[in-house]
Order: C-alpha cells, then sequence, then structure tokens
C-alpha cells in the first residue's frame, strides 16, 4: 500500500527566494541613481581662476566705425542712362559741380512736346488779350461817330431854338429836331454807360489772362530747368563716396547715385548688444584709443530699434579738431555704465554659455565640486558674485559643454 507524502509550501519558499534577489536589485537601482556623476579631466585642458574681492566697475566695451558727421545724399532727379562720368569716388568736390550727365531719349521728347503745348498756350492766351483790346478800340470808334451825331444834333437844336422863337422853323420841324437831339443824347449816354462797362469786364479778364500768362510761363521755366536736371551737380561741398557708376548704366529716379561727406566733424558709429540696452543713455561718456592716446567721446545718439539681437548708437568726439581721422576707422569704445566699487568678482569664461551664470564647478583638493551660485552685473572682464562662492575659491571657467551632467571632476596631473 502506498504512502501518501505532503508537499511542501512552495509559494512560501519562492517568497524567501525572490525577495533577497528583489532588494539587491533595488540597491543598485537606487546606488545608480543617487551616485554622484563623475569624470576625470586633465588640468591642462581646463582653466582655473580664483575669485576675488576686487574693484568692480560697470563698462562695455564695443567696436565703433568713424563716419563723417553730416552726409548728403545725391539722388537721380530724372532717370536715365549715364552718358558721361566728370569725377571720381573720393574727389574733394564743390557745391554745384558736375559729377555726371545722364540721358533718356523718352524723357527728353515728352519735355519737348510739353514745351511745345506751353508755348501754345501762352500764344493763345495772348491772343485773347488782343481780342479784348481790339474789341475796346471798336467800341472807342463807335463812342466817336456816337458824339459826332450827338453834337451835330445839339448844334442843329440850339440854331433852331432861335429860328423857332422867331417863327422861322415850322412847329413841326422843331419838334423832329428836338426828337433827334434827344435821341442822340439818350444813345450818348447809354454808349458811354455800356462802354464803361465793357472795360471794367474786359480788365478783369485782361487780368485773369496775364495771371494765367504768368503761371504758364513759371511752368515753362520750370520744365526748361527740369531738362538740366539730366546733369547730376553736387548738392554740397564735401567729399565724393559710394559713387560708382559706369558709362551706360541706367539709374531710375529717386535712386541715390553717391554720396557728399561735408567734412566737418566726425562722430562713430557702433552696433551693441541689446542686453545694454536700457543701461546706456545720451550723454554717457567714454573713451577710445588713438595713436597711443584716450580720446573722450560722448554718446549722443541711440536708436532703440533692436535687430538681430542688437541696437545702434552715435557718439561724439568731445573734441575732433586735432585728429586726423579717416572715414571707415575701427576704435574699441569703452563706455563707463557705473563707478568702481569693491565687490566680489569671478572671471568671466566660456563656462557661462552653458550655466547662464547658475552654477559652477569648485576645486578643493583634485577634484572640482559642481555648486550653485548667483551673479549679479557684468562687464568684459568680471561677472559680480551675490551668492554660492567665497574670496579664494579657486573656480573652473573654461567650457563645460562635456561636463552639463556631471557633479564632481577628478583632476589629472
Amino acid at each position: 500500500m502506498d504512502t501518501i507524502i505532503k508537499s511542501k509550501n512552495n509559494k512560501k519558499k519562492y517568497l524567501t527566494i525572490t525577495l533577497p534577489i528583489l532588494l539587491i536589485i533595488g540597491y543598485f537601482i537606487y546606488s545608480s541613481l543617487t551616485k554622484e556623476r563623475t569624470l576625470n579631466v586633465k588640468k591642462n585642458e581646463i582653466t582655473i581662476k580664483a575669485v576675488e574681492n576686487n574693484f568692480f566697475e560697470d563698462f562695455i566695451v564695443f567696436q565703433a566705425k568713424v563716419e563723417p558727421k553730416n552726409t548728403m545724399l545725391i539722388n537721380i532727379i530724372e532717370g536715365g542712362a549715364v552718358q558721361e562720368i566728370y569725377v571720381e569716388n573720393g574727389d574733394l568736390i564743390n557745391k554745384g559741380q558736375p559729377l555726371a550727365r545722364l540721358y533718356n531719349p523718352n524723357s527728353e521728347l515728352n519735355y519737348m512736346q510739353q514745351e511745345t503745348a506751353i508755348i501754345e498756350q501762352i500764344n493763345n492766351l495772348n491772343k485773347g488779350k488782343l481780342d479784348l483790346r481790339n474789341q475796346e478800340l471798336n467800341l472807342e470808334k463807335d463812342l466817336v461817330a456816337i458824339t459826332h451825331d450827338y453834337l451835330d444834333a445839339k448844334n442843329q437844336f440850339d440854331l433852331n431854338k432861335k429860328l423857332f422863337e422867331q417863327e422861322i422853323v415850322s412847329k413841326n420841324e422843331w419838334e423832329k429836331i428836338q426828337e433827334n437831339y434827344r435821341f442822340q443824347q439818350e444813345r450818348m449816354t447809354i454808349i458811354k454807360k455800356s462802354i464803361t462797362k465793357e472795360k471794367q469786364a474786359n480788365q478783369i479778364q485782361i487780368n485773369q489772362l496775364n495771371q494765367s500768362i504768368t503761371f504758364m510761363d513759371k511752368s515753362l521755366g520750370i520744365l526748361r530747368n527740369n531738362k538740366n536736371n539730366f546733369l547730376v551737380t553736387a548738392p554740397i561741398s564735401g567729399r565724393l563716396s559710394s559713387f560708382e557708376p559706369t558709362l551706360g548704366q541706367n539709374f531710375t529716379q529717386g535712386v541715390s547715385i553717391g554720396k557728399l561727406d561735408d567734412m566737418q566733424g566726425y562722430k562713430l558709429i557702433a552696433e551693441v548688444d541689446e542686453y545694454y540696452l536700457n543701461r546706456v543713455s545720451i550723454g554717457q561718456k567714454g573713451v577710445v584709443d588713438f595713436n597711443e592716446k584716450s580720446i573722450n567721446v560722448i554718446i549722443s545718439k541711440i536708436i532703440p530699434e533692436v535687430k538681430n539681437g542688437r541696437f545702434q548708437v552715435e557718439l561724439n568726439f568731445i573734441n575732433d579738431k586735432k585728429l586726423d581721422l579717416k572715414q571707415g576707422i575701427s576704435f574699441g569704445v569703452r563706455i563707463n555704465l557705473s563707478e568702481k566699487i569693491k565687490s566680489l568678482v569671478l572671471p568671466k569664461g566660456s563656462f557661462s554659455q552653458e550655466t547662464s551664470g547658475k552654477w559652477i564647478f569648485v576645486l578643493k583638493d583634485n577634484k572640482a565640486v559642481r555648486r550653485e551660485i548667483k551673479i549679479g552685473r557684468e562687464n568684459p572682464l568680471y561677472f559680480e558674485v551675490l551668492g554660492g562662492l567665497k574670496s579664494g575659491d579657486l573656480v573652473i571657467t573654461s567650457s563645460y559643454a562635456d561636463y552639463k551632467d556631471i557633479q564632481i571632476l577628478n583632476i589629472e596631473k
């Protein structure tokens, strides 16, 4: 007879085996997650600088280019093809001096047609004046004849009045003479009034015609002057720049063919990072180095429009009378934004490109440990340290491009 054997508790057995394994795996996972990542680097591959208490001066440095204070564009008034060139780029030019001549046959023909039309209108207006004068002359002739008839009738009236009183002239004849005298008298009065009114009306028309003729004469003068616009002349005296036309080249109306610099002084034009837009202002002073001398400059204009992360600044030399400057020379300009103050400073480096100044590697023995920091103002040389570092700390200021996820650097010789 078979003996029944009771099976052991398999569930308890599996639990006893599995639990330690899971604990071990969990430990390794936790360790891998919490373990600080380290990296070995050679000392000669990094830059190490010291944090120190030093005078911090808030200033900016940027490049600026010399340009004339006043420049005038030379614009094409009447478009056409370049027919003649009289000067070269860089020449000193006097006001009114011819620079180039353009030619446009279509515009030339149009000017001739307009000139012909204006002259024809002037002739028509003059003919209208002549007609009015002739009309007045004819009225004067009529008045002479009517006056003659009136005087004749008056003489007949005066003569026959005495004869009628002496009963030499019949009553019927006398009445005819009276009626003729009255008619001629009224006729002359009416004609005189008509001529007066006609002359007044004609004078008004003649004045209007004279005004129209004066206007047309001015238009004709302007038109003839415009024909001279094919000759490009200098609007002011100065040095010619950006003037590079070639024979046969076409220019449309209104485009610029060059510039004239009046040579009455120079200014500096610079593009500054938008970070400083609210920190620079008109009247701030700075210096440039020229011929081993420091030359004082002052900000005269700020153009706040930001393009490609930069805005434009204009600076004037405080005294440029003895400076032998030339257009296009570049200077490094230093503008002081504050007075010097004692502060904890950190030398600038490319590390800030990856950290944005929020953390840094601080050296201790042969290790560099990642540490949170807080920085404030900056200039081209230093960051102002507001927290996280103390004087004498050694930090790595070179690039952190390979250390973004690293907590500790092991420094090897």
